[in-house]
């Protein structure tokens, strides 16, 4: 895992899209098309916002898919992700994608899963632009997450922690109105991504940060896994991770 680290969270926003554009580019050269994987959520704000101005990517070749989406929400909910991807993304790109894929979490939720299982599995998602939550979480996986299930869309219990934090991102008025089960990617799915660029800012993530980078590879701490993928970058601000310590052996940038 490379970890890079930035001022503020606008720098690590305009690094982590310019390695996401740099990635998309060289993709499109090579294989004439690419497949996205992008994140939502507060910490992904500036990134995506970068991301939509970068020059020179022929979006119309690009496939996009995100993480997860909440059980029975419809698409008009402020908090709803595919809305959120909608407004800060997809109509913002100069021309529209070639596709995405959205995960709707209203019907019959075991059925979302088997149709996005069957579309994201044609081909390998070439770059994944992620997040880490505050507990730890990738996409919707909480501790103890599922290390080991190959589905690639599964259905979750969303724990107290998780909840909280949408809530404390203004995403609900109050804790009861957050849902208690989603859609979400699963780890292993993640993991299958080429490239994972991961945006993780704020202080509110240190300890989330710690884990994933420092000790045990555990469920309990779902992001550490990301250190058994070949290729993951971690962009963190300087409250993200501050935490890390300057003796703690890992190379940074």
């Amino acid at each position: 895992m490379n970890i890079v680290i930035s001022h503020d969270k606008c720098e690590l926003g305009q690094r982590a899209a310019q390695h996401a554009a740099q990635e998309l580019r060289e993709t499109l050269e090579k294989k004439g098309e690419a497949r996205l994987i992008v994140a939502t959520g507060a910490s992904q704000f500036e990134m995506l916002a970068e991301l939509v101005e970068a020059p020179e990517i022929d979006w119309s070749r690009v496939t996009i898919f995100h993480l997860d989406e909440y059980a029975g929400m419809s698409e008009s909910h402020p908090a709803s992700f595919r809305r959120y991807l909608r407004k800060r993304f997809i109509e913002r790109l100069p021309v529209a994608p070639a596709a995405f894929h959205a995960v709707n979490g209203e019907g019959d939720l075991e059925a979302e899963c088997a149709r996005l299982d069957a579309i994201i599995g044609v081909a390998p998602i070439d770059v994944a632009c992620i997040g880490i939550g505050e507990n730890g979480h990738l996409a919707f996986n909480d501790p103890p997450a599922d290390f080991k299930t190959e589905k690639p869309y599964i259905v979750v219990e969303l724990d107290e922690a998780c909840r909280l934090q949408q809530m404390g991102e203004g995403w609900f008025p109050t804790l009861e109105a957050v849902p208690t089960k989603a859609i979400s990617m699963s780890i292993r799915q993640i993991l299958k991504s080429k490239t994972l660029i991961v945006s993780v800012p704020d202080e509110r993530k240190a300890l989330a940060v710690k884990n994933a980078v420092i000790g045990e590879i555990s469920p309990l701490a779902p992001a550490s896994i990301l250190r058994e993928h070949h290729d993951t970058t971690l962009y963190v601000d300087e409250a993200s991770a501050s935490l890390l310590g300057k003796n703690s052996g890992i190379e940074t940038q």
